[in-house]
């Protein structure tokens, strides 16, 4: 899977409305509805079905349930070695787990990624410093038939 398959797709996504739980272009999807959506558009059916979820992730409990997902499914990358399509994880405030994703946009001098906001829908912004800390966890899809 081509990180620029993966770009394209995503940057089809850009104006869709947010709406919790919700995976579908153009209507309304939250963070994980985009990258659910994007999968199903380049690699067909999703691995396991997504139960429903609170806007908090399972905090309180203190489980990482992005991030367990992540490892079961997407390809793990170094954190260091951003290339555009990368699945982003990130976690919003130190100490707290891991609870919002996005795609690498562009790389280089102007990063940038895409992503479902409260408030803003799917957008594509700069990475800029502030967000690029809170990256925990750098995924690339799995190859087509993986």
């Amino acid at each position: 899977m081509s990180g620029p398959e993966v770009v394209a797709e995503a940057r089809r996504w850009i104006g869709t409305p947010y709406r919790h739980q919700a995976a579908t272009r153009g209507a309304g999807c939250d963070c994980l509805g985009l990258i659910r959506g994007v999968w199903a558009a380049l690699l067909g059916d999703l691995p396991e079905r997504v139960p429903a979820y609170s806007s908090d992730w399972a905090e309180p409990q203190r489980q990482e349930v992005l991030l367990q997902a992540a490892l079961r499914h997407l390809v793990p990358r170094p954190l260091t070695e951003a290339e555009p399509g990368d699945v982003l994880l990130f976690r919003m405030r130190a100490g707290a787990v891991a609870k919002h994703l996005a795609f690498q946009g562009e790389v280089g001098a102007h990063p940038t990624f895409i992503h479902s906001y409260s408030g803003h829908g799917v957008v594509e912004n700069p990475l800029t410093r502030p967000w690029a800390r809170r990256i925990v966890a750098r995924f690339h899809f799995p190859e087509r038939g993986a």
